[in-house]
């Protein structure tokens, strides 16, 4: 047997998660079993739908359970294998929770290159933040060279990724964030325009960087933001519905968008999506942006915190506090 300690959820939170959210507990795990492997967790995500998994609500996943181990993709190592496909040294990246060790059956698990990339980068660019940018631009943006692309939350994970791919495509990105360290990497990395929305007027700032309208809208935020974008589309704009993380803690349901018969005016759509919409592409999608990055037209950023999986609860509120550039690992091992 191997000994774990993991985190689970012991109470559905009101508002942002605190420390009564979170159960630790220590167990031992039985060996794999025909068809199981062992792995030893080295890093874990922490992403904005966490906060949404954590509601007894129907949504595209089911909610974590009370009791439950905390659901995370992460990266780790095959230490014991009795399964055909994943051996022993094998890097792996996968939903296995927040946890040391985890015991599978390879459902998805995947094999990852750390020549490539390191095990954050895994967690980021090149996983699931990265396959949102990706498939929100491509499949649902239907971006094209020459689109005017405007991303909320643009030093987040999905939103640095998502204007990076959309300037390598030929486009004029703008990007909104908070607070001028941010806004300043933004246009280290290829940004042609950034609004700071915290000491700027969003609105006005959108009428005067896209003078023509915005073509494609990357939406990680909602709220007043989403409005701000909405009074400037351009006939024909799509935009994306990625996320709301402006709402994600609010303790009654957010007022939907003031602005919504722009799309009418505009002729424009606007359409949600989830990653896991287009499994076929992923492959694809990965081979690209490795290229992109071996070459130096994506840069992949991470805030790493290194700790254990105590840690979990206290980094995961970092994310709504604005804590993180980049994609933001909790590094334990």
């Amino acid at each position: 047997m191997t000994t774990t300690e993991r985190i689970t959820l012991a109470q559905r939170p009101s508002g942002l998660p605190d420390d009564s959210t979170w159960a630790s507990e220590t167990v031992d795990l039985p060996a794999p079993g025909d068809g199981e492997f062992l792995v030893k967790v080295d890093h874990i995500s922490l992403d904005p739908a966490m906060r949404g998994w954590l509601n007894d609500v129907r949504s595209y996943l089911p909610p974590v359970g009370i009791g439950e181990v905390m659901r995370a993709a992460a990266t780790g190592t095959v230490v014991e294998s009795n399964h055909p496909d994943f051996a022993v040294g094998d890097a792996v990246t996968g939903n296995l929770g927040v946890t040391e060790y985890a015991v599978t059956d390879g459902t998805g698990v995947q094999k990852i290159d750390t020549s490539v990339a390191g095990p954050a980068t895994w967690l980021g660019a090149l996983g699931m933040p990265g396959l949102t940018a990706y498939h929100g631009l491509h499949e649902v943006g239907e971006m094209k060279s020459g689109d005017t692309v405007v991303i909320s939350a643009a030093a987040g994970a999905v939103g640095s990724v998502a204007g990076q791919l959309a300037k390598a495509k030929g486009c004029t990105v703008i990007g909104i964030a908070g607070g001028p360290e941010k806004c300043a990497w933004l246009k280290e990395i290829g940004f042609d325009e950034v609004i700071d929305y915290k000491n700027e007027n969003v609105l006005k700032r959108l009428r005067e960087v896209a003078p023509k309208g915005i073509d494609v809208y990357f939406d990680n935020v909602g709220g007043d933001i989403l409005d701000a974008a909405l009074a400037n589309l351009r006939r024909g704009a799509r935009v994306i519905i990625c996320g709301a993380v402006s709402t994600y803690n609010d303790e009654q349901l957010a007022p939907g968008p003031k602005r919504y018969m722009s799309l009418l005016v505009f002729r424009a759509k606007m359409q949600g999506f989830l990653v896991f919409d287009y499994p076929d592409k992923d492959a694809a999608a990965i081979a690209e942006m490795s290229d992109l990055i071996s070459s130096g037209k994506l840069v992949a950023r991470e805030t790493v915190v290194e700790g254990g999986v105590e840690d979990f609860g206290r980094t995961l509120l970092g994310l709504f506090e604005g804590r993180n550039t980049g994609k933001l690992v909790l590094k334990i091992a």
